[in-house]
């Protein structure tokens, strides 16, 4: 394919820039950022936080700011004036990540970047440490190749991984700070590597503890087991009920029959990108599509219970489980929490106490594909892709955030893109960052904010 000059000019200045993105990113994935103070010192997340200021004021933001949001946590914000009458363009990253689940099944330490086989190792890579980098390269190429031509907002979240919901108070309470005409956020990812995406819906999403007891304490299962009632086995049963014979998500009054209208997700091409078993069949009815773009699902998350290794023949009394509710856009996150809590406590069976509790939510988004902005995101990711043209896909995954702008916003186009394809293993073990994708989607934004001024005089 035949590039602009103003295609090359931008490539050209990624390219160089990326070996200094690459050391960058190395040192924010060495900041253990788990926005959990149980699990990691909060002066990680501190450090992280502090090291994205510093790179956006040596950027030449005029305004640098460490938000305390209300959840404990720290975001970091940044203005970069435009030209007079240039549009302003907010751009989103977070720099919290997940923990790293058993560092001994990770090829190489997760907090150290590590590059094996083409890719960039490391927790937080792609999900959403790279997304920073991804913003800082765009910004980087235009200052290069003439200047930024728009207004820029940078907000980097401190906790969207914990769904606390810090940031999206904040900005409630401060709505004139992440005022733009144009939103991109960072946080989503191509369906495949090579394949230019942005993601058009996210299903919201509710997180519910529940608690089963039955017996002031644990039983000898010899002399007791037959008749008292075991308060695992109860808990399993209730989780059972959540999912009909073929594996569709059934909970008392939330519809499960949405369809999707975007680009479709083949079957085979899920299999593959999910590592499903040989044999192993999907759950659900319907296209892929549906199943995870339009359509709630719940997931154990986890359970307290005990574990095989060191068990011993009892009755328990209590069993605790967290799960997670997705929700197709539209369908209030609360709302829906509230039934799953209802549907739940409805099939404890033998009289079981039951307690739920519903520990965070965020709504789910849509968004409009034939807003401008979409028609100047779809010809940088052409461009940056060599003629690719862009899929438009849901995400089954949610970020709060988008929602909360969403409302304050009304009238501003808010786009989708980021690094986490499925080859990244976001949340899993072994997760990696692909640079080739980063230098792309580094040029595609660069190529956007141009167009968006253009847009924006026009």
């Amino acid at each position: 394919m035949q590039h602009s000059p103003e295609q090359d000019t931008v490539a050209t200045a990624v390219a160089a820039l990326l070996p200094r993105a690459r050391e960058e990113l190395a040192e924010l994935v060495a900041f253990r950022s788990v926005a959990d103070p149980a699990q990691y010192p909060v002066e990680e997340c501190h450090a992280a936080a502090d090291w994205i200021a510093a790179a956006l004021g040596a950027e030449g933001f005029d305004e640098v700011a460490l938000l305390d949001t209300p959840d404990g946590t720290r975001s970091v914000y940044g203005h970069l004036p435009g030209p007079q009458g240039a549009p302003t363009v907010l751009l989103y990253a977070h720099y919290d990540v997940q923990p790293p689940l058993d560092e001994e099944r990770w090829i190489s330490p997760p907090f150290e970047l590590t590059e094996r086989d083409g890719r960039w190792y490391g927790r937080g890579a792609a999900d959403c440490k790279g997304g920073v980098l991804m913003h800082l390269l765009a910004l980087r190429a235009l200052r290069s190749t003439g200047g930024v031509p728009v207004g820029v907002k940078v907000i980097v979240e401190g906790s969207e991984e914990q769904g606390t919901g810090g940031l999206e108070r904040y900005a409630e309470e401060h709505p004139e700070l992440l005022a733009a005409d144009v939103i991109v956020i960072g946080d989503t990812g191509n369906v495949r590597v090579g394949q230019p995406t942005v993601t058009a819906s996210l299903r919201g999403m509710a997180a519910l503890r529940v608690r089963v007891e039955s017996l002031a304490g644990n039983l000898h299962s010899g002399a007791f087991g037959g008749a008292a009632p075991d308060a695992l086995a109860a808990l399993i049963r209730m989780l059972a009920s959540l999912h009909a014979e073929d594996g569709s998500t059934t909970i008392d009054g939330l519809a499960g029959d949405g369809t999707w209208q975007g680009t479709d997700y083949a079957e085979e091409r899920f299999r593959a990108d999910a590592k499903v078993l040989d044999g192993v069949g999907l759950m659900g009815s319907g296209s892929v599509a549906d199943r995870l773009w339009a359509r709630p699902s719940v997931t154990v998350l986890g359970i307290d219970c005990p574990p095989v290794v060191g068990a011993t023949p009892a009755v328990q009394a209590g069993a605790r489980a967290l799960l997670g509710l997705r929700v197709p856009p539209g369908v209030p996150a609360r709302e829906a929490g509230d039934l799953l809590a209802a549907h739940l406590t409805a099939r404890a069976p033998w009289g079981v106490r039951v307690e739920t509790e519903l520990v965070g939510t965020g709504e789910g988004f849509l968004a409009d594909t034939a807003s401008p902005a979409y028609e100047a995101m779809e010809s940088a990711l052409r461009d940056a892709y060599d003629g690719t043209r862009m899929a438009v896909v849901g995400q089954g995954g949610s970020i709060p955030l988008t929602s909360t702008l969403a409302g304050l916003y009304p009238q501003t186009e808010i786009l989708l893109i980021g690094l986490s394809e499925p080859e990244a293993r976001i949340h899993a073990v072994n997760e990696s960052v692909s640079p080739e994708e980063l230098r792309r989607l580094a040029v595609a934004e660069a190529l956007f904010l141009r167009r968006c001024a253009t847009a924006g005089r026009g």
